[in-house]
């Protein structure tokens, strides 16, 4: 029988990334394809087009071998609204846009302190933007969803990782019923699962296509580290510092919070001062 392989995806904010392993994680294949420089808005706003981000996929699928089973991963609290079959009805809104900060206060009035949804660049704050921009829209899908989506995976579907800044409950694994109060279309958010779970069988009939992650957690998930106590930084446009641990910390005021990885957590934040800066 032929060793499988597997295909991991990383979108970050200045282009995609492809490995294929086998299944003892010996490097088969790897590429880069390079995506155009976000667009700035005086008023904060950042934005790409989901088009490049498609364009840059399928060029650095292109490269790769066939391969059993494959995840993306890609940049945390970053959207795109989406009509029903996936198609974008605007510019995404990247993890660092700034234009709906004029939803914090009252995205603070309601939400609890631990909830990873605060401050300017809040995810859900861009999608009540969004939903109110794009009020055909059927679905808000992060980037590495929509990237899943374009392999095969059904839109409307997350995990875990992806929708903490949306405002997910991490612990108790459910969209909170303060949302409401903002005035959310629930018909909006994605079913949630875990990360690692199977989305589809994939567009050729043969390839899995995984549920993801951000790409954070990714980028810890990448150097084998496994143990409680164990903890990497990261330097990629944004540095990231994660940590495993066997229970969540929120402190939403340093930046800190949690991902839930199985039974444990990756706790951690993220910072500016990374390449882009540099």
């Amino acid at each position: 029988m032929a060793e499988r392989r597997f295909l991991g995806i990383d979108c970050g904010t200045s282009g995609l990334r492809g490995i294929v392993i086998d299944e003892g994680g010996l490097i088969l294949a790897q590429a880069s394809e390079p995506l155009p420089a976000s667009g700035q808005s005086e008023d904060g706003g950042v934005t790409q087009d989901p088009r490049d981000w498609e364009r840059a996929l399928l060029a650095l699928l292109d490269r790769m071998p066939p391969v059993d089973a494959l995840a993306v991963d890609g940049t945390s609290g970053t959207l795109v609204a989406t009509d029903a079959d996936g198609r974008p009805l605007a510019p995404a809104r990247m993890y660092d846009d700034r234009s709906a900060r004029a939803h914090a206060p009252a995205i603070a009035a309601v939400a609890p302190p631990e909830c990873g949804a605060h401050g300017a660049t809040s995810a859900l704050a861009r999608l009540l933007d969004l939903q109110a921009a794009c009020p055909d829209a059927r679905h808000v899908m992060t980037q590495a969803d929509w990237l899943a989506s374009r392999l095969g995976a059904p839109p409307g579907v997350s995990d875990d990782n992806n929708v903490l800044k949306l405002g997910f409950d991490p612990v108790a694994r459910e969209w909170p019923a303060w949302m409401d109060r903002l005035g959310v279309r629930r018909a909006l958010l994605p079913e949630v699962m875990p990360p690692g779970s199977v989305l589809a069988s994939g567009s050729a009939g043969s390839t899995l296509v995984i549920a993801g992650t951000t790409d954070g957690c990714a980028s810890f998930l990448a150097t084998g580290a496994d143990g409680i106590g164990d903890a990497v930084t990261a330097l990629g446009s944004t540095m990231t510092l994660k940590l495993m641990s066997d229970k969540p910390v929120f402190v939403p005021a340093l930046g800190v919070y949690s991902h839930r990885m199985g039974d444990r957590w990756l706790v951690g934040g993220a910072s500016n001062s990374g390449g882009k800066a540099l």
